[in-house]
């Protein structure tokens, strides 16, 4: 058994892994910043006032995200830990950067010989403005900064002449001028949506390799606002050609780096090539409770192993697995008064005392009741596993079925898309076979 400590320098994330190697009899602590999310898995995780008190207690630090509150900063302060000789998992510098800054995040891939999509990074939006007028054609629009934590900024164009980018970036303007410090227009390609994700243990990636498919409008059907995320499908596999041909070519960059966790890199496939979109330099949400659940090897020592640099052998279900997110009004927006009305406090009820493939995230646990906890309305990640897409959406849908909560709602379509043509398309394309 270990000693782990788990960090939240912004908001609350990483509940659910720690109730997990909890649940597995490690020692944790669990050190949360944000006033707003103090209460997040009380009566699941032991908590702490001070983390860096606990330094010396802990054989591993874990930290959740880039952010300290409104800056990226945890790969800075897990640099200088591991110069400590802490064990660490967490970024650097420049991996943190990775996700806060799109056009260097490019300049990585590009140097080491990835293929990008053309991309420009403005600063001014009359200069963006003009550049899809004069070169028109359907772009992505991805806000730079803080802002780009707001997903509802993030707008995929439709028209090929590039005139709703145009209205949607005069809009911004009057908005979100005085925060968005800069955007990037990415030009839009058609294919497969897909992530490469994988463990890196400061030296190289760790076997197998994690494919997923995000799913991040709140509606079925990919319609209505961008959120974090309502729900992952994924698989595991070897380092077949989506890999080499995207994390793989960056292994030594990262391994001079030090980088220690996840990683993953969001992808557009489609017959012609491999697309990079956007990096993922920490643990993602809900894909990690995911994951999490389709390792079979133990959690807590595949964390231990990973943060000191140890191969950790990791075994995880050869299937498919899918994960749903439960979510409450207000959720994706921000607005007190509905949250209060509909939301705080609100009692999760089981129908069973099964609690396989539940996962928690805005919860907490009052005298053996769960109950919902935070700010944001996303108590509870559902998963299924099964031998197929279908068998793993029926198993988490299932089990969706059997909690009660007031006022829930969630995605119907988690995992469809791969089930109507997308695996289909990626074993045409001859992806997912071994590298050439």
């Amino acid at each position: 058994m270990a000693n782990f400590l788990f960090c939240s320098l912004d908001a609350a994330l990483i509940g659910d892994i720690a109730w997990q190697v909890t649940e597995e009899g490690h020692d944790v602590r669990y050190y949360i910043e944000a006033n707003s999310d103090q209460e997040i898995a009380d009566g699941f995780v032991p908590k702490t006032d001070d983390w860096r008190e606990d330094l010396d207690w802990a054989d591993v630090v874990i930290f959740d995200d880039i952010w300290v509150g409104s800056d990226i900063g945890t790969g800075e302060i897990a640099r200088e830990l591991r110069a400590e000789g802490h064990a660490v998992v967490g970024g650097t510098p420049n991996t943190d950067a990775l996700e806060e800054d799109r056009g260097y995040a490019m300049e990585i891939l590009e140097d080491h010989g990835v293929n990008t999509i053309e991309h420009h990074v403005f600063e001014d939006f009359d200069a963006g403005i003009q550049h899809v007028q004069e070169n028109p054609a359907p772009y992505v629009i991805k806000p730079l900064g803080e802002v780009q934590n707001v997903k509802r900024l993030l707008y995929v164009g439709n028209e090929d002449d590039g005139s709703d980018i145009v209205d949607v970036l005069r809009a911004y303007k009057k908005a979100w001028g005085h925060r968005m410090k800069g955007f990037q227009l990415q030009r839009k390609v058609a294919g497969v949506e897909i992530a490469v994700c994988g463990f890196f243990n400061g030296d190289s990636f760790v076997e197998p390799v994690n494919f997923n498919f995000e799913h991040k409008k709140l509606f079925p059907g990919n319609i209505g606002p961008s959120t974090g995320e309502m729900g992952t499908s994924m698989f595991w596999a070897g380092r077949n050609e989506l890999f080499e041909e995207t994390l793989g070519k960056v292994e030594g960059w990262l391994a001079d780096e030090g980088y220690v966790g996840s990683i993953d890199i969001n992808c557009i496939v489609n017959d012609s090539g491999i697309y990079p979109l956007e990096f993922t330099p920490r643990f993602g949400y809900p894909t990690i409770a995911l994951q999490e659940e389709s390792f079979e090897s133990e959690t807590g020592q595949f964390f231990l192993d990973l943060a000191h640099g140890r191969d950790p052998d990791l075994k995880v279900h050869r299937g498919y697995q899918v994960a749903v997110r439960v979510v409450l009004p207000p959720f994706p927006f921000d607005d007190e008064e509905t949250y209060d009305e509909n939301s705080r406090n609100a009692a999760v009820v089981f129908e069973s005392d099964s609690r396989e493939g539940i996962h928690i995230e805005d919860a907490k646990r009052v005298d053996e009741q769960w109950r919902v906890a935070g700010e944001s309305g996303m108590p509870l990640v559902v998963t299924g596993k099964g031998e197929t897409m279908q068998a793993a959406r029926e198993q988490a849908y299932k089990r969706v079925d059997a909690i009660r909560i007031p006022n829930r709602y969630y995605r119907d379509d988690i995992g469809e898309r791969w089930i109507d043509g997308d695996g289909d398309r990626l074993q045409a394309w001859g992806y997912l076979g071994p590298a050439l």
